[in-house]
């Protein structure tokens, strides 16, 4: 199993990944070619024996102001200040593989190469705890709350702080 860069041709199968793995938290097709359009350097795919069986998008956002489930971006902020984490999903077989990990790697040397000090998400589908155990703690804003309500009562903010050399 290996992360590549997602290209056009891949959004089928991550269209029907995620259907598949988050059906309780439908996004439009266009979603994911937008995300892929605006940063293709945080979209990647997950393939094992040339079949795409995982999917992460993530992408410069401003902090605090997580986009809302199934919505458009139009364009990255310029006052972007976080490295947003929107979506990850991975088939039975690439849960087994510490395919997750290894991805959460690239993306915080990606993030630390573009100069941001931290990593934000929605932790969804009880996942508050899988991402605790990377290091991200749940951030309480009660502003943000009908927000987050757009994917479920249970969804958490959550941030991971680098550690950026002096």
């Amino acid at each position: 199993m290996s992360w590549r860069p997602m290209t056009p041709a891949d959004l089928s199968a991550v269209n029907d990944i995620a259907t598949t793995v988050h059906a309780a938290y439908p996004e439009d097709p266009a979603v994911f070619q937008e995300r892929l359009a605006l940063y293709p350097d945080g979209c990647r795919v997950l393939t094992h024996d040339g079949t795409i069986t995982g999917y992460i998008v993530s992408h410069p956002w401003v902090l605090g102001q997580p986009p809302a489930l199934n919505t458009l971006l139009g364009a990255i902020p310029a006052s972007a200040d976080t490295f947003y984490i929107h979506d990850i999903a991975l088939l039975g077989s690439g849960r087994n593989r510490d395919a997750a990990r290894s991805v959460m790697r690239a993306l915080i040397a990606l993030a630390e190469q573009s100069g941001f000090t931290n990593l934000t998400l929605v932790a969804v589908n009880n996942s508050t705890a899988f991402w605790q155990k990377l290091g991200f703690r749940i951030v309480d804003d009660r502003t943000l709350e009908k927000k987050l309500q757009s994917y479920d009562d249970m969804a958490r903010l959550m941030r991971l702080d680098l550690v950026v050399a002096a």
